[in-house]
């Protein structure tokens, strides 16, 4: 026996669309799931958008103020995928009316926005979960237990790196995005937060770090109305007020060392996501665009021990809900639906699954630590 469970969404670009396909998809990969979502309401300021959304995905109903949803008794949970400086005060009051949230990272500016939510969340009692999806990658997620089990032995160095071109057109729009007040720190928010995410996912808590940040292209066009990353823009321009590029030194607790990059302006790459992990006896590498396979180089060899390609195949992470043998793709969507159905566990059961607000605290702290390294040059602690 499954119980239907009230879900409404917060903001209808790209990512409301992506949550929402994650909940009508579920139960299709995940038949024993507890809980049955069912689409009760959306909310986006943007006229028309909601009420498109409801035509598309069968919501029950459509507004553009989201604080209708929490005066409406069938909501039980609320996705959040509004712009970066809303999720401090949606994410709060959604906790704070009893009901379960997933927000998108960063969850807010800052790491004290963060730490708001996650307090409203802890007092409230309510099931959290956050948008770090590239670690729910079942190659990923093989990473981990090979790691772990100590198959490269012990852990020396690493290398994360999140590289996009979605900026790096000079005429791209001056959306919220490049803001300090609605878009932060800029690719440390957008993209650094979720390298630091596979970073203490795989190698544990980072306690220092160094770090340089920079804006590649200092103007931009503005526009009128809604923007996506990848929208072109030709009015007057006007000034981006956060970094472009960041690049860290990290000093991790466990005694290894890595090297963290993010860029939205690199032109030549598309959504270069990945990490290389070496340890004493082997290494592991990974590239999101190429999500199901992993690099591994382990044995006793040390030199000339070439890797191997290990394709994801059922029983590493995930993998087994979507496909039935190994080297059959999966994409940027099935991790939302893994992610979807950790939250729609965590609810049933009140066990935490995947990633939560404690993950999106400890993140911003450490995006909030580059950026006073930024600002002084100086090591900082964590």
């Amino acid at each position: 026996m499954t119980r239907p469970l009230g879900v409404a969404v917060v903001g209808f670009g790209w990512m409301g669309h992506a949550h929402t396909r994650a909940y009508l998809r579920a139960r299709h990969h995940y038949p024993d799931l507890p809980i049955t979502p069912q689409l009760v309401a959306v909310a986006d300021p943007e006229p028309g958008r909601a009420e498109a959304a409801a035509a598309q995905y069968g919501f029950a109903a459509a507004t553009t103020d989201w604080r209708e949803l929490l005066t409406d008794p069938r909501v039980e949970a609320v996705s959040v995928t509004a712009p970066n400086f809303l999720h401090r005060e949606i994410g709060a009051a959604v906790a704070a009316s009893g009901r379960h949230l997933w927000i998108e990272k960063p969850v807010g500016l800052t790491g004290d926005d963060a730490r708001a939510v996650a307090a409203a969340a802890t007092t409230a009692g309510v099931r959290s979960t956050v948008g770090f999806n590239y670690r729910a990658a079942p190659a990923v997620a093989e990473a981990r237990a090979l790691i772990a089990g100590g198959a490269v032995g012990r852990v020396t160095n690493a290398r994360f790196r999140f590289f996009s071109d979605y900026a790096a057109h000079p005429d791209g729009a001056l959306s919220w995005r490049f803001t300090r007040s609605h878009g932060g720190s800029g690719v440390l928010g957008d993209l650094a937060s979720h390298a630091v995410d596979l970073a203490r996912h795989l190698l544990g808590d980072i306690e220092a770090l160094v770090a340089d940040t920079t804006t590649v292209i200092p103007a931009r066009p503005t526009v009128t109305g809604a923007a996506s990353h990848f929208s072109r823009a030709d009015g007057p321009p006007g000034p981006v007020e956060n970094p472009d590029h960041v690049h860290a030194l990290l000093r991790f607790a466990g005694g290894a060392r890595g090297v963290l990059e993010a860029s939205r302006v690199a032109v030549g790459e598309q959504n270069t996501y990945g990490f290389e992990v070496h340890g004493t006896t082997g290494a592991l590498a990974w590239d999101f665009r190429r999500m199901g396979e992993l690099s591994v180089s382990t044995g006793e060899d040390y030199q000339s021990q070439s890797y191997r390609t290990v394709f994801a195949a059922p029983g590493h992470g995930d993998f087994g809900a979507f496909q039935p043998g190994a080297g059959i793709a999966m994409s940027y969507d099935d991790t939302k639906v893994i992610e979807a159905v950790g939250f729609l566990r965590s609810i049933a059961d009140g066990t935490p699954y995947g990633p939560a607000l404690d993950d999106a605290v400890a993140a911003a702290t450490v995006v909030d630590a580059m950026l006073d390294s930024a600002r002084t040059g100086a090591w900082v602690s964590v």
